[in-house]
């Protein structure tokens, strides 16, 4: 292990919250892989009411279309863009000159994919290798471990909404509370699907353990009986 390597372990266990990580550790990450551009981000934390961002993401983070996303939501394991894909292949999917060289690592939290953290690299600089997959791998087990720690003691202000007041034995998963946004909102399965990096199948099993926790045979119950938890009591 090489000690700029062990300095980043030690600066991720520090970090007291998401919005640190990502303005001060993950230019430490790539700064570390010499990389041109750096970045994390997390699924819940889009803005999912900016229906522009959301036409680029369908394409730019799809399973479909993205072989980099495909093989993060299959695997939970680090890749480059030569790992799954020709370099010809590559440039139709993504054109731009700073992102020749691609590597992106996933974050993981009770065992689903809630983030990613990548590095790109321009043409004129060397490709990633596998040691560079061997150390983004490292950092990746420090970070999902950092988020699932960080996310036990404290849930979002929306997470919080929706959960308060509930009884213990109908509580939802932080997953589960996730499709409970959308679906209030007013997405379709496919559409929740898409934004969550799930199948829409997934979506559908999902909403059925929903329905038999909260004891509801519809999304407008569901809606309805988690909208009524969150409104505040009176005395």
């Amino acid at each position: 292990m090489t000690s700029s390597l062990k300095l980043l372990f030690e600066a991720i266990s520090q970090t007291q919250s998401e919005q640190d990580m990502q303005s001060q550790i993950v230019p430490k990450i790539g700064e570390y892989f010499a990389a041109t551009r750096w970045g994390m981000f997390f699924f819940d934390q889009l803005p999912l009411v900016d229906r522009n961002l959301q036409e680029v993401l369908k394409v730019g983070l799809s399973v479909k279309h993205n072989p980099i996303v495909r093989y993060l939501v299959e695997r939970h394991a680090p890749v480059h863009e030569a790992l799954v894909t020709s370099p010809k292949a590559w440039s139709i999917i993504c054109p731009r000159p700073d992102h020749w060289h691609v590597m992106a690592g996933p974050i993981i939290n009770r065992g689903q994919l809630v983030g990613v953290v990548g590095c790109t690299r321009e043409k004129s600089k060397s490709a990633f290798d596998t040691q560079n997959l061997a150390d983004l791998s490292a950092i990746c087990l420090h970070l999902s471990v950092w988020v699932t720690a960080v996310r036990s003691q404290s849930t979002s202000p929306e997470r919080a909404s929706l959960s308060r007041g509930k009884a213990p034995k109908n509580c939802l998963t932080p997953r589960e509370l996730q499709i409970a946004e959308l679906v209030a909102l007013g997405r379709t399965n496919a559409e929740i699907g898409s934004e969550l990096w799930i199948t829409e199948n997934s979506v559908k099993q999902a909403l059925k353990r929903m329905f038999r926790k909260l004891e509801v045979s519809s999304r407008a119950e569901m809606v309805a009986q988690l909208t009524d938890f969150a409104s505040p009591r009176l005395g």
